[in-house]
């Protein structure tokens, strides 16, 4: 199992995890450790991917708690684990060890929050939707009230789409400068006068310091470029495949 971890999130008491797509028993387009029980993978391995990244934390699988992603700004606070509950959402807070909150994704932007002090931690899936209407702020606010401060947060955004890989159309930049003009920066000019690039990962991060966090990165890995070891939602769409795998973002308090 290949896992990747940031430097900044090595806290005493937190624990976290990058999963790749390495180390499960999925095959064909899910090959191999897809952990998103809305794919149309096998439900048998997808539960026994799960059980694995459990596993990889010390925790039985009971303690993955994961949302039904709905691309939203709603943040929610698990006291417990979930076990197989979804709810919908596109964030996981808690303050209770033992609960390792998870963010599923395959080109949108996973975050891993902490602030080690308050013994409060998150993992959130930011899409571009989820991102331009506050899913960001709304997980700062939730761990916030749960007694964390912003100021002492440390964030990471995981593997996501890189603006290299990421193409849109210039009124996919006018629903972004709607909301606000200087939001302009985080497009590049594309290939045709119609196109642009934008910067998922820049804007998530700008995201979670407009919100106060005092210390937030890109982990740097584009999921769309690198194959042989993530997910990818326009990749699969580009090939005309069917489906694709969800990579899993999660982090917990000893």
């Amino acid at each position: 199992m290949n896992v990747l971890t940031s430097p900044l999130l090595d806290l005493p008491g937190v624990r976290h995890g990058f999963f790749t797509r390495r180390g499960g028993v999925s095959t064909g387009i899910y090959e191999s450790l897809n952990v998103g029980r809305g794919s149309a993978d096998e439900p048998a391995d997808v539960a026994e991917n799960r059980r694995r990244a459990a596993g990889h934390f010390g925790l039985p699988v009971t303690a993955l708690s994961t949302c039904y992603q709905i691309h939203s700004a709603t943040a929610l606070t698990a006291d417990r684990p979930w076990g197989d509950e979804r709810p919908q959402g596109d964030s996981v807070v808690t303050a209770s060890p033992g609960v390792l909150c998870g963010a599923l994704a395959a080109d949108c932007a996973p975050i891993l929050i902490a602030d080690p002090e308050a013994r409060v931690v998150a993992a959130a899936h930011a899409g571009w939707r989820g991102a331009l209407t506050g899913i960001a702020e709304a997980t700062v606010a939730a761990m916030t009230g749960q007694g964390a401060e912003p100021s002492r947060m440390v964030a990471v955004v995981g593997p996501c789409i890189g603006q290299a890989s990421y193409e849109v159309g210039v009124e996919f930049l006018a629903a972004f400068t709607a909301m606000d003009a200087a939001h302009e920066r985080f497009f590049a000019r594309g290939d045709t006068p119609e196109k642009r690039m934008f910067d998922l990962p820049g804007f998530v991060v700008s995201r979670l310091k407009a919100a106060g966090v005092g210390t937030a990165e890109w982990i740097g890995r584009d999921t769309c470029a690198e194959e042989d070891q993530f997910f990818s939602n326009r990749r699969a769409f580009k090939r005309g495949e069917s489906d694709f795998g969800r990579l899993l973002s999660a982090i917990s308090l000893d």
